[in-house]
């Protein structure tokens, strides 16, 4: 009986929706509307009955249809594209973030919403909706412009700080209440794990892709890319993080694989099935008492949506150097809430942590702005034109001057080229680094299973730590010693630019030489502690602590070339892994 049930909502959710969308279609509305409506037309809160039987279900599937959004989000992501985008991209991202979580939990607080219902309603306003977006501008026939280009870059950079803000707000779910320690550990865990998971993931999965592809068959892809999914899904969820999360970085890392357009084209029906019971999950748990009931918040919020996110988009569009019309009609074009923001608003049912109206009120802020989203866009020519004239000349005058100097400041020629070498350099950096403290983080992670393994040799607690946290060290040595090298190149390069004939004179080459072998042996010091202290969990004696680091500076000396060229091939593999995807 069960199954015949479950049938039959299927069957019900997916006439409904046809039917509903058909008509949106022809309305030329956003069809994600149109599911929502569907859900609710047959939702418990719509009379004469309700035409569901198994909610239950209903929403477990409505989980798989989140899964699915965030992995083909995923696919879409580029890390060269997010390189392309430049500065505007973060500026316009972090400043409208901040700006819109502060402004909805002081909104929150105005109604006297309760603290968690605030801080979730502030993060709901915070992110813009990719598919309402990219849909107006494809209608508009508007996404090969420039400012369309720039919307795209701040929507991939929003939808990585969303991944991050998800991750935040379930730990303050969780505890119930935060600190900037609390943040700080929070966002740098998470940044090392994505950074991790994404280096080691091109390396490997593009290249299992490309084996299984070898046999020629779409359901031997399709099941691989499903096991791979729901397979790194499980792993984020052991690590106690979001379950979306996976789904996003497991599609990032897809992304860099020959097959992309082969696996979205495989995984596109079944994206469309569960993000439709998704969507129309959404419209089940609308109660039309409650938008009645909230009717004056809903449209408070939704106002301030539209014109938080023009004043604070076109604020860091601007800040970054765009003119002013561009940077108007990035953020009339971002001035809207979506996907994303019900993906929090159902985090906090999942957690209860907020209350049962804050879910129908993001819903019904999303359908508003949405709405608006078409003619904002169009009329952000206009009004730029109108704002212009109504500008007095004084503050156009500032404004110009700002550009002129944001430009003048740039640097040109080869200054522009060194600089572009030292971030390339430091990125370097940064990703062994990480790499090394992921090596770590795994040690402590599994000290207890691999103590009870241990055990049958060494019965010392203290032994088996220094034995784990050797083997951590032996492990990362191919990633120190690039770390080292890139150190070594930047120290030299920045004793070049810094140390003049005319400051040192005679002594100028002696006093390069001290500055370009001093700061990598200083820098390697600091890294030495930073790793002691990240793993405090399985850190040996003093005593032990010494042994250890001088068999590994000994193994280092010895197989110093050896190690060079296996880090060297990881390198390469990284590197043709991301050209193979162009």
């Amino acid at each position: 009986m069960h199954a015949i049930s479950f049938i039959q909502d299927l069957a019900v959710i997916m006439l409904i929706a046809g039917i509903v969308t058909i008509l949106f279609h022809r309305l030329k509305q956003p069809v994600v509307l149109g599911y929502i409506v569907a859900g609710f037309i047959i939702g418990p809160h719509t009379p004469p009955f309700s035409l569901i039987h198994d909610e239950q279900t209903i929403r477990t599937l409505a989980e798989l249809g989140v899964i699915f959004l965030m992995f083909c989000l995923g696919l879409e992501f580029s890390l060269r594209k997010l390189f392309k985008v430049g500065a505007t991209a973060f500026i316009a991202a972090f400043l409208e973030i901040v700006l819109m979580i502060w402004l909805g939990y002081e909104i929150g607080r105005w109604f006297d919403w309760g603290t968690m219902d605030s801080l979730f309603l502030g993060a709901i306003l915070a992110i813009s909706s990719t598919t309402i977006i990219v849909k107006a501008l494809n209608d508009l026939k508007l996404k090969d412009q420039r400012f369309a280009q720039l919307i795209f870059g701040v929507l991939i950079v929003e939808d990585i700080l969303g991944i991050g803000l998800i991750a935040l707000l379930s730990g303050i779910a969780v505890s119930g209440s935060v600190s900037s320690s609390d943040v700080a550990a929070t966002v740098g865990k998470l940044s090392l794990f994505m950074i991790v998971a994404l280096v080691i993931g091109i390396v490997l999965v593009p290249r299992l892709l490309a084996y299984v592809a070898r046999f020629k068959s779409d359901e031997m892809l399709l099941v691989t890319v499903l096991g791979l999914c729901f397979g790194f899904c499980l792993l984020v969820v052991k690590l106690e993080y979001s379950m979306v999360l996976g789904a996003f970085l497991i599609g990032a890392i897809m992304a860099e694989a020959r097959q992309l357009h082969q696996i979205e084209k495989l995984v596109a029906p079944i994206r469309d099935l569960f993000s439709a019971i998704f969507f129309v999950a959404i419209g089940l748990m609308i109660d039309p008492g409650v938008l009645v009931d909230y009717a004056w918040p809903i449209a408070v919020i939704s106002v301030a949506v539209i014109v938080g996110k023009v004043v604070s988009c076109g604020l860091g569009a601007f800040m970054a150097g765009n003119d002013g019309r561009t940077s108007l009609r990035v953020g009339m074009g971002l001035s809207q809430i979506g996907e994303f923001s019900f993906i929090i608003a159902a985090l906090g049912v999942s957690l209860q942590v907020t209350s049962s109206f804050l879910y129908p009120v993001a819903v019904a802020v999303s359908v508003l702005t949405t709405l608006t989203t078409p003619y904002l866009i169009r009329a952000a020519d206009p009004f730029s034109l109108l704002l212009a004239r109504w500008m007095p000349h004084r503050v156009a005058r500032v404004l110009m001057m700002y550009g002129e100097w944001l430009r003048s400041i740039q640097p040109q020629g080869e200054s522009a080229a060194l600089a572009a070498m030292i971030r390339r350099i430091l990125l370097q950096i940064l990703i062994n680094l990480a790499l090394v403290a992921g090596v770590f983080f795994c040690g402590a992670y599994f000290v207890e299973g691999l103590s009870r393994y241990l055990h049958l040799w060494i019965g010392d607690l203290g032994s088996q730590k220094a034995v784990i946290w050797g083997a951590a060290l032996m492990v990362s040595l191919p990633f120190l010693v690039a770390a080292y090298r890139k150190l070594k190149a930047l120290s030299m390069l920045l004793a070049e630019m810094s140390v003049t004939p005319e400051q040192a004179g005679r002594h100028t080459r002696r006093v390069r030489r001290v500055v370009a072998e001093v700061i990598p042996l200083l820098s390697l010091l600091v890294i030495f502690l930073l790793l002691s202290a990240l793993s405090a969990s399985i850190l040996p004696t003093v005593e032990l602590l010494v042994v250890i680091t001088l068999s590994a500076v000994a193994v280092a000396a010895l197989l110093w070339r050896w190690l060079i060229r296996v880090h060297t091939r990881m390198q390469l593999a990284l590197i043709e892994t991301l050209q193979a995807s162009d």
